[in-house]
């Protein structure tokens, strides 16, 4: 009896130590969150607080003369392309999933690819093809027998110009949260509005847009977001918003007090777009009645309903991605970039090389943040969480300024150290740097990793930690062994998204990139601004090039989504 229970001590003692020693595991991981957290959220309350004490003489003259038009400027600008992603996004994405026409396979997954255009390349690409020595208006002249000047023809450059090109290239952002929450939904309450009389147009406004309401506004929200973070687009159609001012009073000026005080005034803007979005649900809850998830209806179109339903979808998709590409295969193949050889090898090495460092990284913290969240659901992880992913939102001057002023204080600080200490200089260590730079994407790119990671992570039933950790795993080994084979689809397209971000990103890396290190997106910017709109094509094309791949799994994933994606037998209309 003595030995049993001294067994049975040492056994209670051992598993105390196991537990204890996961625990302490598990407090790593909360820490590390806690580290992540602040330093994510540091380049942003940079911003604010210097802003809110410094002083400039170029801000009193910007809030003089230029300010109003700024902020006129971005409301219409947002308004605008706010209202074209909701009504291209959802409408597209409800003919897809609901309806029977030609072509619709087809354009259930191509609709999302104009996501692969940068909107600075959609506006050099069309301004070239619309300028008036281009094809189109050479064309329309001599079939016409005109001069310049004798007809009409619409300025691309103004307003209306920047509204129509960003939102071409993100009404997909609409179109796959929409298109996903219409797989979701349940077909009980439509079919329950058709026996109440509503014809299926009806059923659309009545009972599926109101459902879909919130996916529509979150990703009109995300739309939202890029367009204020622009900068190619309204710089090179000579627009003033937030984000020209910033680069402005960076580049122009010199002044970095003025930037921070302009980007905390675009901060105000992007939070009222957060709690706008919050308030419009109000106290609003979108679920289904029932857990029956039957074959989606389909209504096979008929007549002029069906030719609506192609130009409907195909015009968006021809005019966001089918003629850009055309046009830039065209000006690569004819004209392209004369410096196409080394040293473009060279630029596309430097942009491969910070997608892949930031993608990597990016999935890594998502990963170990995701997972300290399912270990310890509590305040602390999700808040955490919550303040290491908002840099999202957060416009790429934003972010590189907030990041560029602290590493430059910090640099400062260690060489006047040196200095005194030792005698010796080090100069900027951090500042100018591509670790700064890497830092700078994370922290705007992260949440695209941090949704996608906890998405996968999420599916995965709590059972299977149990099972492994009565097999003797410890918390990081489960995660290795266990999780990660299992969502590995989630952590490729986690990392191939951040991917795809990183080499479309401009403004942050005409901040921070180091001296004398250009990459595609810079490059291309370049040769726009100085109207050589042929040499880059190539570079644009490279781009776009790369971010087909991704969108196409993505598109794929989402048609996966759900096993009532099937259709029933069509039913015409």
């Amino acid at each position: 009896m003595a030995d049993s229970g001294k067994t049975l001590q040492n056994e209670i003692t051992t598993d105390s130590g196991k537990i204890f020693a996961r625990s302490g595991k598990k407090g790593v991981l909360t820490w590390f969150a806690f580290f992540v957290a602040c330093l994510f959220a540091f380049p942003i309350l940079s911003v604010t607080a210097a802003a809110l004490t410094a002083t400039s003489d170029v801000w009193d003259h910007l809030v003089q003369t230029v300010l109003s038009d700024y902020i006129i400027n971005t409301l219409f600008l947002a308004s605008g392309v706010a209202c074209l992603v909701a009504i291209i996004g959802g409408g597209t994405a409800w003919l897809v999933t609901m309806c029977r026409f030609p072509g619709r396979a087809l354009f259930e997954w191509a609709l999302i690819l104009p996501l692969a255009v940068p909107a600075y390349v959609m506006a050099y690409t069309y301004t070239d093809f619309l300028q008036a020595s281009g094809p189109l208006q050479v064309l329309l002249r001599e079939v016409l027998s005109l001069q310049y000047g004798e007809y009409w023809f619409p300025d691309l450059r103004s307003m209306g110009g920047a509204i129509t090109m960003l939102s071409l290239v993100l009404y997909p952002y609409v179109y796959m949260l929409a298109r996903a929450a219409f797989l979701e939904q349940s077909v009980c309450a439509l079919e329950v509005s058709r026996t109440l009389g509503c014809s299926p147009l009806s059923s659309f406004f009545r009972v599926a847009l109101p459902l879909a309401r919130p996916a529509i506004i979150a990703g009109t929200s995300l739309a939202l977001m890029e367009t204020l973070a622009d900068f190619g687009t309204v710089s090179f159609f000579g627009i003033q918003t937030f984000t020209t001012g910033i680069m402005n009073a960076w580049t122009t000026f010199g002044d970095l007090a003025a930037a921070r005080q302009l980007s905390t005034y675009l901060l105000v803007f992007i939070f009222s777009v957060f709690i706008i979005e919050k308030l419009s649900r109000g106290k609003a809850r979108y679920h289904h009645a029932t857990n029956r998830y039957q074959n989606l209806p389909g209504y096979k179109l008929q007549g002029l309903k069906k030719c609506f339903a192609v130009a409907a979808c195909g015009i968006p998709l021809f005019l966001g991605f089918v003629l850009p590409a055309i046009i830039l295969i065209s000006k690569t193949l004819s004209l392209g970039d004369k410096q196409f050889g080394i040293k473009f090898i060279t630029l596309a090495f430097n942009s491969f090389t910070l997608a892949t460092v930031t993608a990597c990284a990016a999935v890594l913290i998502a990963v170990l943040l995701a997972y300290t969240n399912r270990m310890q659901a509590n305040f602390f992880s999700r808040a955490a969480t919550k303040i290491a992913s908002m840099g999202y939102a957060i416009p790429g001057t934003v972010v590189a300024i907030g990041t560029l002023f602290p590493l430059a204080a910090l640099d400062n600080t260690i060489d006047s150290w040196m200095r005194s200490t030792f005698d010796i200089s080090t100069g900027l260590i951090l500042t100018g740097t591509i670790t700064a730079l890497v830092f700078a994407y994370l922290v705007r790119f992260l949440a695209v990793s941090l949704n996608t990671v906890e998405s996968g992570l999420g599916k995965i039933r709590p059972s299977m930690d149990d099972a492994s950790r009565t097999l003797g795993m410890g918390p990081i080994k489960t995660l290795w062994h266990v999780h990660t084979p299992i969502m590995s689809g989630s952590l490729i397209t986690a990392g191939l998204v951040v991917f795809v971000d990183v080499m479309k990103e401009l403004p942050a890396t005409l901040v921070m990139r180091p001296f004398n290190f250009d990459t595609l997106a810079v490059h291309a910017y370049n040769l726009a601004s100085d109207e050589r709109l042929s040499e880059a094509s190539t570079a644009s094309l490279t781009i776009v090039a790369v971010g087909i791949l991704p969108l196409i799994f993505l598109s794929r994933a989402i048609a996966k989504s759900r096993a009532g994606s099937q259709t029933k037998p069509a039913q015409d209309l």
